[in-house]
C-alpha cells in the first residue's frame, strides 16, 4: 500500500490530495535500529532511575509541547496522510491528553501486598526496557501515542518506527521530546521500510516488547518473529465493524451519525462500521434517510475547513479498493473530486451485495460500507460476528434491555449504544479473534509495559527458617 521507495535510501513522503513530494526522509537500516537499541537502553537506565515524580513531571512538559506546536503538527498530518484539517487538529490534540494521563500514572504504578505466611509478599512493577512501537500511516499520531506516552511512563524507552508513507509527524514529536527534557535516546524514530527496520526491531533481542498496529497479515509475522525470541508483543489489527439499527431505533440519529461511522479518515480506520444492519421493517426507510446524508459530504481539499472526507493515502490503496466496487454496483454515491491529482474515492454504500460477499467480509480500508437486512436479534449477532474480525461495532435501539443482551452476545472488543465512539484514551482498546491480541489505553495501559517481580521477605530467624521454596 505504500507510495515511497527506499532504494536510495530514502523514503519519499508523498501529500495523498496533490500527489506532489513534500518531504525525503532517510530511512534507517537494520545497522541503525541496533546502534538506536544501544542508545535507549542505555537511555532507559537513567530514566527508570528517576523520582517518578520527576518521570511525570518531564512528560507533561512533553505534553505542554505537543499543545504549543498543535497547528504545525496538524499541517504536517494534513499534507503527509490527507486528514481533514479538523481532524488532524484532534489528533495532534489526542497526543497531548494521552501524554498528559500517561503522566498521571507515573506515581500510581503501583504493585500489591500479598498475604502470607512467615513473612511480607509484595509484587514491584518493573519496566521491561527497550520497546519497539510499530505505527501505521491510517492515524500516524494518535496510535504512535497509544504506545509511546504509556511505554515511556513505566520506565522504558521506546524505539518508534512510523509508516513508510507518514514519518514526518513521528519525527517532529521526537525532536519536541528532546526539547521538553526527555533525555536524548530515550525516544527515537527510525523511519524506514518494513522488512528492514520493522523487522529488525522485532527481531532485536535488545527489544523487551513490540507494539504493533496494522494489517492482520502483517500481524501475524510480527507475532511468528516475536514468538522466536519469547517477546511479548501487541497486536491491534483488522476490523470489519458492524453498525446494527434495530426497527426501535431513532432512525433519523441512526441514519444522520453512518456516513461519518465508515467515512471518517476516508474509510481508512480498523473501527469503520462497514457493515450496516438494518432490520427488514424500517430497511427501506432507513436507506430513504441515509441517501442523502451520503450525498451531502463534502469531499475535498483537507486544508478547507468545510471539507469532512479527504484522500485516500496512495495510489496502491485508491486501486485496492476501486477493485471491490463494479462500476454497475446498486448503492448510493456521493461525489469525489475528478480528472485531477490525488488519490479519491467517493463516499459509497452498496446495496445489492449478500453477507457473504467479498466487499461484505473483507477489510476494504476506504469509504465502502454495505447495507445488510436482518430478522430478529438472533440474525443480527450472527450476521455481525460473521467475520474473522472483531473489533468495534454499534447499535442502535430504545430497549436497555436488547442493548445490553445483544452487546453481551457480539464477539467484539468495542462496543458503542445508540454511538459510534470507539476510542477513549481513558478506556481500554482492542479486539477478539483476527482483530489482534492484548489492549492499550485506559487505566492498565503502563501495567502492559512492565513485569511483575514478587519479593518474599521472611520473619523468620536463621535458625528456625524452614527450606527453600
Amino acid at each position: 500500500m505504500s507510495e515511497s521507495h527506499d532504494t536510495s535510501g530514502e523514503l519519499r513522503v508523498l501529500n495523498p490530495a496533490t500527489e506532489e513530494v513534500v518531504a525525503t526522509v532517510p530511512a534507517a537500516s537494520a545497522a541503525d535500529v541496533d546502534a538506536a537499541v544501544v542508545r535507549a537502553a542505555r537511555a532507559q537506565t537513567a530514566w527508570a532511575a528517576l523520582a517518578p515524580a520527576d518521570r511525570a513531571r518531564l512528560l507533561r512538559r512533553f505534553a505542554a509541547a505537543v499543545d504549543g506546536h498543535l497547528e504545525e503538527l496538524a499541517a504536517l498530518e494534513v499534507r503527509e496522510a490527507g486528514h481533514t484539517v479538523g481532524n488532524a487538529r484532534w489528533e495532534a490534540g489526542n497526543v497531548r491528553d494521552l501524554l498528559d494521563y500517561a503522566a498521571g500514572g507515573v506515581e500510581r504504578l503501583t504493585g500489591r501486598q500479598i498475604p502470607v505466611p512467615g513473612g511480607l509478599d509484595v509484587t514491584i512493577l518493573e519496566p521491561l526496557g527497550v520497546v519497539g512501537v510499530i505505527a501505521p500511516w491510517n492515524f500516524p499520531m494518535p496510535i504512535a501515542a497509544w504506545g509511546t506516552a504509556p511505554a515511556l511512563a513505566a520506565g522504558n524507552a521506546v524505539l518508534l518506527k512510523p509508516a513508510e508513507t507518514t514519518p514526518l509527524t513521528a519525527l517532529r514529536l521526537a525532536e519536541l521530546a528532546l526539547a521538553a527534557g526527555l533525555p536524548e535516546g530515550l525516544f527515537q524514530v527510525l523511519p524506514g521500510r518494513g522488512p528492514v527496520a520493522g523487522d529488525a526491531l522485532v527481531e532485536h533481542p535488545g527489544v523487551a516488547k513490540v507494539v504493533f498496529t496494522g494489517s492482520t497479515a502483517v500481524g501475524r509475522r510480527v507475532a511468528a518473529k516475536g514468538a522466536a525470541l519469547l517477546k511479548p508483543v501487541t497486536l491491534e489489527l483488522g476490523g470489519k465493524s458492524p453498525n446494527i439499527v434495530f426497527a426501535d431505533a431513532d432512525l433519523e440519529a441512526a441514519a444522520a451519525a453512518t456516513p461519518m461511522s465508515f467515512l471518517d479518515n476516508s474509510g481508512q480506520d480498523c473501527c469503520a462500521r462497514t457493515r450496516i444492519l438494518v432490520q427488514r421493517p424500517v430497511y427501506d426507510r432507513f436507506l430513504a434517510l441515509l441517501a442523502p446524508a451520503i450525498e451531502s459530504v463534502r469531499v475535498g481539499d483537507p486544508a478547507d475547513e468545510n471539507t469532512q472526507m479527504g484522500p485516500l493515502i496512495s495510489r496502491a490503496q485508491l486501486d485496492r479498493v476501486r477493485s471491490y466496487v463494479p462500476d454497475d454496483a446498486d448503492g448510493i454515491r456521493g461525489k469525489a473530486p475528478e480528472g485531477g491529482p490525488g488519490f479519491w474515492f467517493p463516499p459509497t454504500v452498496l446495496t445489492g451485495v449478500g453477507p457473504e460477499a467479498r466487499v461484505a467480509v473483507e477489510e476494504v480500508f476506504g469509504p465502502v460500507a454495505v447495507v445488510l437486512p436482518f430478522d430478529d436479534e438472533a440474525d443480527a449477532i450472527r450476521l455481525a460476528d460473521a467475520t474473522e474480525y472483531g473489533l468495534s461495532g454499534s447499535l442502535w435501539t430504545r430497549d436497555v434491555g436488547r442493548a445490553l443482551r445483544v452487546s453481551g452476545a457480539l464477539r467484539a472488543g468495542n462496543l458503542s449504544v445508540n454511538s459510534h465512539a470507539s476510542v477513549r484514551y481513558w478506556t481500554p482498546f482492542g479486539g477478539f479473534k483476527q482483530s489482534g491480541l492484548g489492549r492499550e489505553l485506559g487505566p492498565d495501559a503502563l501495567a502492559a509495559f512492565t513485569e511483575t517481580k514478587n519479593v518474599f521477605i521472611s520473619n523468620a530467624s536463621s535458625s528456625t527458617e524452614g527450606p527453600a521454596q
